[in-house]
């Protein structure tokens, strides 16, 4: 069951109709005109639910798919743990991460796995950084940046994100910070160089992934308005470019390097995909990609980084490793 077709949830369900084993694909959506664009392409297989989140799942579902807005994930979550149901979500709202954490002990005695953050970042992003630190020994410090908006809805939670309070991970703490202005990010082209600010979305799903880390950061580039993000949408239908790079430092042996990673890729796409792929593997399509258990986590902790970032390439949606001297 997928719930909410929009920019994300247009490209999850496409990325669930091309998989093989995905018998039917249930689309919830309270704009109509939305859910029905999104069946007809996806044709015989997808069909319209009228449902809530008042409501019990259906008794046949396998598994369930989150891309609404913030504040919608964790009713819907509730009521999938309510029926023993597997749940992954795309949000990047840091209190609906947070919300969703607070479903630990349910989804426990239900036994249940619910995925957060199944998108660009978080999402894969934190999946990249467990397959850099698995690399080394040691893993000193994390660094996320991020750049890119898949829609209204993903606009008004970067822009959050930028005016709460940035934080960042020390040794498994979390700790506040003041704003310490800008930070010059080089990701991929064509995005290029973008000045990027500390944010605190996303720190404990990546900890929870790379637990032994000393430092985690993660940054969020300013993007376009909301305006211009409509006027973007409205000439191209496949959204801004939206693009992430991981830098993991670590130790193997006596040698203290780094690695990094970037992905460029339309934002809607990238997020849909993973979101896409998380699903269908929590539903039995794709064995192999998840190492699922009981709980509440993120994608980077339950995730087999090779055999995702496989599937991933396979349907478009690569990463690359950046080359050159590092500079400490």
């Amino acid at each position: 069951m997928l719930v909410g077709a929009g920019a994300v949830g247009a490209r999850a369900a496409r990325q669930l109709t091309d998989t093989a084993g995905i018998d039917r694909i249930l689309v919830v959506e309270r704009r109509r005109t939305h859910a029905e664009v999104v069946v007809a392409a996806m044709g015989s297989r997808a069909e319209i639910l009228e449902w809530d989140a008042d409501s019990p799942v259906p008794e046949d579902v396998d598994a369930v798919a989150c891309a609404l807005p913030a504040g919608c994930e964790q009713p819907i979550a509730s009521r999938a743990v309510e029926a023993g149901v597997p749940f992954a979500s795309s949000g990047d709202d840091e209190n609906d991460l947070m919300g969703l954490r607070s479903l630990t002990e349910p989804a426990r005695r239900s036994e249940v796995a619910i995925v957060a953050g199944c998108g660009l970042a978080p999402g894969l992003a934190d999946v990249l950084a467990r397959h850099a630190a698995d690399a080394f020994d040691e893993v000193d410090e994390i660094g996320i940046a991020r750049a890119g908006t898949a829609g209204d809805a993903c606009v008004a939670t970067a822009t959050r994100a930028l005016r709460d309070r940035p934080a960042e991970m020390r040794d498994g703490i979390y700790e506040e910070s003041r704003r310490r202005g800008h930070e010059l990010v080089w990701f991929p082209e064509p995005i290029g160089a973008r000045e990027c600010e500390r944010v605190a979305t996303g720190l404990h799903l990546l900890s929870g992934a790379v637990p032994d880390a000393e430092r985690i950061t993660v940054r969020l580039a300013r993007d376009e308005t909301g305006a211009r993000q409509r006027w973007l949408r409205r000439r191209d239908p496949e959204g801004s470019w939206g693009a992430v790079r991981i830098e993991v430092w670590g130790r193997r042996g006596a040698a203290r390097e780094p690695i990094v990673y970037g992905v460029i890729e339309r934002t809607a796409i990238a997020a849909g995909t993973v979101l896409g792929v998380t699903t269908a593997a929590l539903a039995g399509a794709l064995p192999g990609l998840l190492a699922p258990s009981a709980g509440v986590f993120g994608l980077g902790a339950i995730a087999q980084p090779r055999a995702f970032l496989a599937e991933l390439s396979r349907r478009g949606v690569k990463a690359a490793i950046f080359e050159g001297v590092p500079v400490v």
